[in-house]
């Protein structure tokens, strides 16, 4: 008896679908964008990990805690509206930040023990963001960025403070998430500058600047609601 044999990887259901722009109804800075990995941004290149140990826990109950409460980790000046269908391949999530900007992810990837995140055009930084846990002697927590500052204007702002604030939000999701099983921890990070170039082909990104974009979206607001009344 011959075993039925397929081309199709066999985690095909754990990655979003080939996707060219997110749906039309994404959100602000959201809706129509492509998508961009670290060769799409415009600044130097980071891996960021963020880990944290969390005992006792099996890694794949963080990740079930860490996916269905999500938003909830974060600090209070950001906002995440998880997508209705919850974290899952293909779904899209908006962000919220300091009440003003807005922008969101895309979930790139999903199993039990860990999940994925791309970014839109516009957003502070492109690239992925990966969300795990494993055994290391006890179980681990584990936010890892590949990123690069979008364009000039997030590259600038992540000179000039954005970066330590990027650095300050995760320490935070992940002392929230052991907090949320009952522990205690701090956080430890680790910063390497992958790539020190600046890819001045993607100085355009500055069009999409997701800020600014978010800027024009308040100012028309009164527009808006004359149009309505």
């Amino acid at each position: 008896m011959t075993e039925e044999r397929t081309d199709e990887p066999r985690d095909r259901n754990n990655w979003a679908p080939n996707i060219e722009r997110l749906r039309a109804d994404g959100g602000v800075n959201v809706g129509g964008r492509r998508l961009t990995g670290p060769q799409q941004g415009f600044g130097p290149m980071w891996q960021k990990t963020y880990t944290v140990r969390i005992p006792g826990v099996e890694p794949e109950r963080v990740i079930s805690e860490w996916k269905a409460n999500y938003g909830s980790f974060w600090p209070s000046h950001s906002r995440f509206n998880a997508p209705v269908a919850g974290i899952k391949p293909g779904e899209v999530g908006n962000i919220t930040s300091m009440q003003v900007m807005s922008t969101g992810i895309m979930v790139l990837y999903t199993d039990e023990t860990s999940f994925s995140f791309m970014t839109p055009e516009g957003h502070p930084f492109a690239g992925w963001i990966t969300f795990s846990s494993y055994d290391d002697d006890g179980t681990v927590g584990q936010v890892q960025l590949v990123i690069r500052p979008s364009d000039p204007l997030w590259d600038v702002a992540f000179l000039f403070g954005a970066a330590k604030g990027e650095d300050l939000m995760w320490q935070h999701t992940l002392r929230a998430l052991a907090a949320h099983f009952g522990v205690e921890a701090k956080p430890e990070t680790t910063l390497v500058k992958v790539d020190k170039k600046r890819l001045w082909k993607n100085a355009g990104n500055i069009t999409k600047n997701a800020a600014i974009g978010s800027a024009i979206n308040v100012a028309k607001a009164p527009v808006r609601m004359l149009r309505r009344a």
